[in-house]
């Protein structure tokens, strides 16, 4: 039985490499092996352009949608397990050297149509096709006529064999500048304000990265002022830093306002946080638990959370499914929260001085250790110091 095209295709390049493979080995001279560098980049472009017509075929085909794959890249990395920046070389790279089909099914020619050309003679590579895509999609490049347009294409084609992909985008986009004689029409307006707050968990450990811009004036000045009250050192020989400082702030203002404010509901009850425990972690006195967004809690998190919490205990087992829930229940009740607050009038750490609405309740000695919860055993702290107390010898 004869192989199929397919099979033999593999077979001759898999022959092929590995006389390639032979000719480079020890007895291989200087020139042999420049040689080699230059057929293996070659032959490389030429399987990129073989692979990114496949793409192409397979994308007008519908095939990864019907498949259940949202996007192109994320088709590509998972059936090959490409990171998306590779896979995104390969798609805009189909979408720019590759024929198209109109609307009526008649042949179109590919946008960057010089680009194709060297392209496909294995004279550039894919870096220099998202080069080139990537100046010619530029606002300067948009502004440009047409056959001006077509003109800064093929330049950049041209120069794309003798230029890095580093070098063309340095000298593409000051070509498409320079053909922009007009430039952008003026804009009187003042840019438009930015306020965005991105927050990002981490990935694999605990805690995440926020970051944010505020143009709005009075916006930013509103958090500075929270933040600002809040950062001033406890004690006289407060070891935090003023980031430190601003971060116990922040978490204080947004646990605060969790307790206290209007916060909106979410699912029709008030938003609070959800600690989850293994069963095994439970067993073994609760080394380990997970938040729903800050990721893993240390033994000393989890610990200070437990000191004044409303808890909703739920149990899983080994395969993360429900054991048991148990009813909300408070671990300080708040008639002797009251009794704490009488007593101590706020943070009770020397120098501190915050006001009980912004403290909670520690167990001296702690429950796990057999502390009761009853007067004698329970003092009032900050936030801040709370986690001193937990954090620190």
């Amino acid at each position: 039985m004869s192989d199929s095209p397919l099979t033999s295709a593999h077979r001759l390049l898999v022959e092929a490499i590995d006389a390639l493979s032979a000719a480079a080995e020890s007895g291989a001279t200087d020139d042999d092996l420049l040689s080699v560098l230059t057929l293996c980049e070659g032959t490389s472009r030429r399987l990129d352009r073989l692979t990114v017509a496949t793409v192409s075929t397979l994308k007008r085909r519908g095939t990864f949608a019907e498949r259940g794959y949202t996007s192109t890249p994320a088709a590509l990395g998972d059936l090959l397990g490409w990171e998306r920046f590779e896979a995104r070389h390969r798609v805009v790279a189909a979408e720019q050297v590759c024929p198209r089909v109109g609307l009526d099914g008649s042949p179109l020619p590919a946008r960057l149509a010089a680009t194709a050309e060297v392209f496909a003679a294995g004279q550039t590579g894919l870096r220099h096709v998202a080069v080139i895509a990537r100046v010619l999609a530029g606002p300067a490049a948009e502004r440009l006529t047409p056959d001006v347009w077509a003109g800064a294409e093929a330049q950049l084609a041209d120069k794309a064999a003798v230029y890095t992909p580093s070098e063309l985008q340095a000298w593409g986009t000051a070509l498409v500048e320079a053909l922009d004689e007009d430039g952008a029409e003026p804009d009187d307006r003042p840019p438009a304000p930015v306020n965005e707050l991105h927050l990002t968990p981490h990935r694999g450990k605990a805690g995440g990265t926020l970051k944010g811009r505020f143009d709005d004036a009075a916006m930013f000045d509103a958090i500075a002022t929270v933040i600002d009250a809040h950062t001033r050192p406890t004690t006289g020989d407060e070891h935090r830093s003023t980031a430190q400082r601003q971060a116990d702030a922040l978490a204080d203002v947004c646990g605060y306002v969790l307790d206290h404010g209007d916060v909106p509901e979410c699912g029709g009850r008030r938003p609070h946080l959800t600690v989850l425990i293994r069963l095994e972690d439970l067993e073994n006195r609760a080394r380990a638990a997970c938040l729903d967004f800050g990721g893993t809690l240390s033994p000393e998190s989890l610990r200070m959370l437990a000191c004044d919490a409303a808890v909703v205990p739920v149990v899983l087992n080994g395969k993360g499914q429900p054991l048991d829930v148990g009813r909300v229940t408070r671990t300080i009740p708040d008639g002797l929260r009251r009794a704490i607050a009488t007593r101590d009038r706020g943070c009770a750490r020397p120098g501190c001085g915050r006001p009980a609405s912004w403290c909670e309740v520690h167990h001296i000695t702690a429950w796990e250790n057999g502390g009761d919860t009853a007067l004698h055993n329970c003092v009032m702290l900050c936030r801040a110091c709370h986690r001193l107390q937990h954090h620190s010898e």
